[in-house]
């Protein structure tokens, strides 16, 4: 879904809804990033280009404002509340609002990290959403943790 109409880029969104490269610094969706997060992105970026894979951000830093806006935009989509609250956290809720958080894409690229990601500490979470990292650096240790089926398990949503 196209938010331009409603947000800018500024407020994170990728502009006309194409992806950007996790190297564009002149993008706030990349450079709102928290730092440790988008360094892990890079590390890992230039060895998928080896493999012939390009990471690309779908969507990383976001305002409250955009956050807000999503999560509308899901309880119209999807009904309820409830059932939005399996795709789309709340400003308050949300590591994209904090920066913790990067979708990738396209799914080959949301794939190759899911495989390769625990190597630069860098964990799908939710089993519903392929394309959601987070940066857990003991994850290079231990690997990434289990998976929640959806935000609605994850403890941190619910503050």
């Amino acid at each position: 879904m196209n938010h331009s109409a409603s947000v800018s880029e500024s407020d994170g969104a990728v502009p006309g809804g194409a992806a950007v490269s996790v190297f564009d610094d002149g993008s706030p969706a990349v450079a709102g990033l928290d730092p440790d997060l988008r360094d892990a992105l890079r590390r890992a970026a230039a060895d998928a280009e080896s493999d012939g894979v390009r990471l690309r951000v779908n969507s990383g830093r976001r305002t409250p404002e955009h956050q807000r806006r999503l999560l509308r935009d899901a309880i119209a989509r999807h009904g309820s509340p409830d059932e939005a609250a399996r795709w789309v956290a709340t400003p308050e809720t949300s590591a994209h609002v904090s920066g913790e958080a990067v979708d990738i894409g396209p799914p080959e690229a949301a794939a190759w990290l899911s495989d390769h990601g625990a190597a630069y500490g860098l964990c799908q979470i939710y089993r519903n959403e392929p394309w959601h990292f987070e940066l857990r650096p003991e994850a290079v240790r231990n690997g990434c943790p289990p998976m929640y089926a959806d935000p609605t398990e994850d403890p941190r949503m619910r503050r």
